[in-house]
């Protein structure tokens, strides 16, 4: 089973559209730096979390050469934060994993690094590949993200999402 390491930015818009338990529903291994999932997650309760652990996310210590190699990339990459380090630290722990982050830099700098980078229009698709719901029920999570201001989606590709799940419906 492919592994996906998820940083917060993901989480936090699958959160605002409802989609938490289903991303859990696909089949893959799902990861997250401790850090990360402790100090990023602010606006999940406790209750919120507790349902992300036993839903199948596993949250992880890194070890001390991947907190070292986190520290190595924030110094290279001063514009990525130290969750961003070690987000993309454990991913590249895991040779052939998923990256799974809404962070442009961070994306661009594990691109660089041949890590594969996914984001929350992939997990869309992934959940209506696999079944984990539909067509319309997708369509109404994408308008909601295309209103939302918080949310960082490419607007252009959000928009020929929008249109491609209308005509699934």
């Amino acid at each position: 089973m492919r592994i996906i390491v998820s940083d917060s930015s993901c989480l936090i818009d699958l959160r605002k559209v409802g989609l938490v338990e289903a991303f859990l529903k696909l089949p893959y291994e799902f990861l997250i730096p401790n850090t990360l999932f402790e100090d990023e997650l602010l606006k999940f309760t406790a209750a919120q979390k507790r349902a992300l652990v036993k839903g199948g996310l596993t949250v992880t210590d890194l070890p001390g050469e991947r907190v070292l190699r986190a520290q190595g990339v924030i110094r290279e990459q001063p514009r990525l934060t130290l969750h961003d380090g070690f987000a993309f630290a454990l991913a590249e722990g895991y040779p052939g994993c998923i990256l799974l982050t809404g962070d442009g830099g961070l994306r661009a700098f594990a691109v660089a690094q041949e890590v594969e980078v996914r984001g929350v229009l992939w997990l869309i698709d992934e959940l209506h590949r696999h079944g984990v719901d539909t067509a319309a029920n997708l369509l109404v999570v994408l308008e909601q993200l295309a209103v939302d201001p918080t949310v960082r989606l490419p607007r252009r590709e959000l928009a020929a999402f929008i249109k491609r799940y209308r005509a699934l419906c």
